[in-house]
C-alpha cells in the first residue's frame, strides 16, 4: 500500500473553501488530495504545495478492494427485564489505559461458546430518570458459515514492529490539527464531532444518536457520576454566536448543549475484566431531539489493507488543549479481531471519537468516510517479552455492527452494511 511522504505537519488547519486547507503560518499552503485523481481523494488528507509530487500513485489506491459482500447476523433482543436505579456512584476515567499479553492480543482468534457472546452481546439501557433495563439477546444467523460470522479472523498475521516504549500517546512530534473557521467547524466530517458531558468525545452517526467510549458513561461497575444529567455539546462557531472573529483572534466557539434521553451500554463491558472489557468499550447515546448536521455512517471495520491508504483519522476535544476540535490522521500498525492499534497521537478527552476511513462502498461504487471503530485509549502489549505501546480504537465487527443498528433504528430490516 502506498504511503504519503513528505506531509508537513500544520498546528492549525483554516478553511480556504470547501476543500482547500492551508497550514498556518499562511506562507506554506497545502491542497486538498481532493484536487486530484479519484484515488488520491480516497486518502482524504493533504499535502503541501512542494511536496505533493512524491504522492506514489499505487493500483491499490486506483482500484477498488474485491471482497465478497460482508455478512451481518442479525440481533434478536428478547423482552427488557427490570434494574434498579444507578447510584451514579463512579467517577469518570478520561485516561484509560489497559495491559495484553501474546494471549490476549489472539484471544479474538479463538472460537468462543455462543453463550458467553450472547451474554456479552446483551446491553443495558439507562434512561434520564435513572431507571435502568437489561436486554438479552439471541443471534439469527441464516449464513452457510455461521462459525465464519460470529467469529471474522480474516487480518493480517501479527508482524514484530520497530517500535519499543515511546512518550505516552503523542509519538514524537506531535501530529495533531488545530480545526479552526466556521466553515471548517461546520463543514463534513469535523462537524460530526460533538463534546460529552463528561469530558470526552462522541461522534454523530444518525439525526439522534451519538456513538462514544463506553468508559465515559460507566466504569464497568456503575454509571459515572455526570452521566445524570448527561448531555452532547455542539459547538457554535463564533460567528454563528455573533462574535466578530476579526475583532477578537483567535476566538473559541461556544457549545451548545443538549440533554441525553437513553444511553445504551454493552454487556460486555459491564461485566469483564479492564482488558477484556476494552474490546466493548462503547456506548450510545439518544438525544433528547433530533439535530440538523451531517452524520457519519457506521459500517464494519475491513482490514486495514482495506483502507484507502491504511489510514484511519478521528477529530476530539484533547484535554491539552481546551475548547479546541482537534484533527489527526495516522496507518493501522497493528490489528486485532476487535482492536485497532495505531499511534496516532491522542490526549485524554478524545476518548469516544468516532473513527473513521475510506472504505469502498459497493452501492455507491465510491470511496466513502465510515466510522469503524471508537477510540479507547491507550494500551500496552507484552509481546515476546517486551512492552509495546499503542493508543487503540475499538474496530466495529459484524456483530457489534448489528447490535449498535437495532439501537439506532430499533429494528433489524435497517441492519445491513450495503
Amino acid at each position: 500500500m502506498g504511503q504519503l511522504i513528505g506531509v508537513r505537519t500544520c498546528p492549525t488547519l483554516s478553511c480556504l473553501g470547501s476543500n482547500d486547507l492551508c497550514c498556518r503560518p499562511a506562507s506554506t499552503c497545502c491542497f486538498s488530495l481532493f484536487h486530484y485523481s479519484h484515488a488520491m481523494r480516497a486518502l482524504g488528507s493533504t499535502l503541501c504545495r512542494g511536496d505533493r509530487d512524491l504522492l506514489p500513485l499505487t493500483l491499490s489506491l486506483l482500484q477498488p478492494p474485491h471482497n465478497p459482500p460482508m455478512h451481518v447476523p442479525t440481533l434478536v433482543p428478547h423482552t427488557p427485564t427490570p434494574l434498579t436505579r444507578s447510584r451514579f456512584s463512579a467517577e469518570a476515567q478520561l485516561d484509560f489505559t489497559t495491559h495484553c499479553n501474546y494471549s490476549c492480543f489472539h484471544r479474538g482468534e479463538q472460537e468462543e461458546p455462543r453463550e458467553q457472546l450472547m451474554d456479552k452481546l446483551a446491553f443495558e439501557t439507562l434512561y434520564a430518570d435513572g431507571f435502568r433495563t437489561l436486554t438479552t439477546v439471541e443471534v439469527e444467523d441464516d449464513d452457510d458459515d455461521d462459525d465464519d460470522a460470529l467469529h471474522p479472523t480474516h487480518l493480517p498475521p501479527w508482524t514484530r514492529v520497530k517500535h519499543r516504549r515511546m512518550k505516552r500517546q503523542i509519538y514524537g512530534a506531535d501530529g495533531r490539527f488545530n480545526i479552526q473557521g466556521d466553515n471548517f467547524l461546520l463543514d463534513y466530517p469535523f462537524s460530526t464531532a460533538v463534546r460529552i458531558s463528561t469530558g470526552c468525545t462522541g461522534v454523530l452517526v444518525s439525526q439522534q444518536h451519538v456513538l462514544t467510549a463506553a468508559h465515559c458513561v460507566h466504569d464497568g461497575k456503575d454509571y459515572v457520576h455526570g452521566a445524570r444529567k448527561l448531555r452532547v455539546g455542539f459547538l457554535i462557531p463564533p460567528s454563528i454566536n455573533g462574535t466578530k472573529t476579526g475583532l477578537i483572534p483567535n476566538k473559541k466557539p461556544l457549545v451548545r448543549w443538549v440533554r441525553v434521553k437513553r444511553t445504551r451500554v454493552p454487556k460486555g463491558w459491564i461485566q469483564g475484566p479492564q482488558e477484556v472489557s476494552m474490546d466493548f468499550d462503547y456506548a450510545l447515546l439518544e438525544l433528547r431531539w433530533p439535530h440538523r448536521r451531517p452524520f457519519m455512517r457506521l459500517w464494519v471495520a475491513p482490514s486495514s489493507d482495506n483502507l484507502a491508504g491504511n489510514r484511519i483519522h478521528f477529530s476530539g476535544f484533547d484535554s491539552d488543549r481546551p475548547g479546541e476540535l482537534v484533527y489527526r490522521f495516522c496507518p493501522v500498525e497493528e490489528e486485532s479481531s476487535d482492536l485497532i492499534y495505531q499511534h496516532c497521537d491522542a490526549r485524554p478527552g478524545a476518548s469516544g471519537s468516532g473513527v473513521y476511513g475510506r472504505v469502498w462502498d459497493n452501492t455507491l461504487e465510491r470511496w466513502e468516510r465510515k466510522v469503524i471503530g471508537i477510540f479507547s485509549g491507550h494500551q500496552w502489549l507484552e509481546i515476546d517479552g517486551e512492552n509495546r505501546d499503542y493508543n487503540v480504537a475499538v474496530r466495529i465487527t459484524p456483530l457489534k455492527f448489528a447490535q449498535i443498528c437495532y439501537w439506532l433504528h430499533g429494528n433489524r430490516l435497517d441492519c445491513t452494511p450495503d
